[in-house]
Formats: C-alpha cells, structure tokens, sequence
C-alpha cells in the first residue's frame, strides 16, 4: 500500500472501470483519493489475532477506523467495498464461527455503508460444508447481492467452494445460495504473510473455464487472461498457479 500513488499513475484507465485501493484508515484514505482512486476498501477480520497481525489493532479498533473511513467516502460519493478475512478459519486461532463472522464484522461493515461484503477464506481451508454454513448465517442480516466470495485455493477447495456459493440459476447445484460476485487473482498470484502456507487467490483463468463450462457469460476473453498471466508471472519471476494455464497456454 506505500508504493499505490505509484501503482496508480502506471494504469491506463478505460471508462466504466472502477480503480479501487486498499485503505486501513482515514490517512490511508486521503492517499487513495489523491492517487485517483475511484473506490477504497476497508480490510477487516473475523479473528482477533489475525485483525491485530494484519492492521495492528483489535476487531473494535478496526470499526472505529473504518467507520471514519467510510463515512468520508460517502461524503465524496466514493463507493466503499468490505472484506472480512478469515471468514472460514484461522491460521492463530483455528476454526471461526459464523456468527462471529456475521455479527462481529460483515453486518457491521454493512450497517456502515460498504455496498458490498467480500468473505475471504484467507488460508484457504474452507470446504463446501463450511462456505455453506457461513453463508448462510451471514445471509440472516445481509442480502445475496450484497455479498461476494474470496477464496483462496491452498487446500485445492477455491473452485468448489466458490460452487457452493453461485446462483441458483445452476440447477443442478447441491448448494444453492445465490452469490453472483467473485474475487480472484490472475494466475492465482498472491498470498498472506501473516497466514504461512497460504496460496493466492484463485486463478482467474481457472474460474473462467468453470463459468464457461456452467454455461454462465462473463464476458472475460479467457485467452486474454492467460496473456496476461503469463506476462505477469515472468515479470514478477513466478510460476502460474492456473491449472488452465499450464495446460493449455501457448505463448
């Protein structure tokens, strides 16, 4: 988050596209606007220990800060998005309850004005069963589409998880509860320093191919993606993490 004014200036912005920027407090805020973002984020947890590892301070500290933040960015006319990590474990404190993820955190951010709550598997060991559990407690206070899913694929659960929690309009789905927002990193890039063993979100390339094969429209060319990967990933020195990617891409 230090280097994002520079992040910020290297982007050829395309209309109708939101530039959003991470922003832990009312300071980080003031950057983000000045560096011409179009949407802040407020990054909270479901866990205590994770909470003050990630942003240095408690659940309770947290809402103080994010409060503040999002109260500014409503008097702008700023879209203000939530993230709660750790919605389905802990790498300190192991398994959370959804209902402190529901009533500690997401309704809270919710209550606050972030149109939208992203529930983050953070070290990824969610299962179906899980993702199903949280959501549908955290759904008692909080609309479908106000919600999105962020998982990450440590365990090799993010595609299945992220099943769980589509739109009914898969039929055939077991689980059916009606989320139609996805976060997810291109070639799976990425992780947590404070969740050791922790991979990246998962691949967009992989995502894609399953809403292709569900027959679902995204409007995202596959092929494009995979160009971007691969770009990426020997800028950066890295591997693909995309299953897809590594099967099928040709540069």
């Amino acid at each position: 988050m230090a280097d994002h004014a520079e992040v910020m200036k290297g982007i050829h912005r395309y209309p109708g596209i939101r530039y959003p920027v991470l922003t832990p407090n009312l300071q980080g805020f003031h950057r983000a606007v000045a560096a011409g973002a179009t949407e802040i984020s407020v990054f909270g947890a479901a866990s205590e220990s994770f909470c003050k590892k990630n942003i240095n301070c408690s659940i309770e500290e947290s809402m103080g800060k994010f409060e503040d933040v999002i109260k500014s960015a409503r008097q702008m006319n700023i879209p203000a998005r939530g993230y709660v990590s750790c919605a389905l474990g802990c790498p300190y404190e192991g398994s959370i309850t959804p209902q402190k993820v529901t009533e500690q955190v997401s309704k809270r951010l919710y209550s606050m004005g972030c149109y939208e709550i992203s529930l983050g598997d953070t070290t990824g060991v969610g299962t179906p069963g899980s993702m199903k559990r949280m959501l549908e407690r955290v759904m008692k206070e909080i609309p479908p589409a106000a919600l999105a899913v962020h998982c990450h694929d440590t365990y090799g659960q993010a595609l299945a998880n992220i099943l769980t929690a589509l739109q009914p309009w898969v039929s055939w789905c077991v689980f059916q509860m009606g989320i139609t927002v996805v976060d997810s990193a291109v070639s799976g890039l990425g992780g947590c320093p404070y969740a050791k063993g922790a991979s990246g979100n998962v691949a967009t390339e992989d995502l894609i191919y399953m809403l292709n094969g569900l027959g679902l429209n995204t409007g995202v060319n596959l092929y494009k993606v995979m160009e971007a990967g691969d770009f990426i990933c020997k800028a950066v020195n890295k591997t693909t993490n995309s299953k897809v990617a590594q099967a099928s891409f040709k540069p």
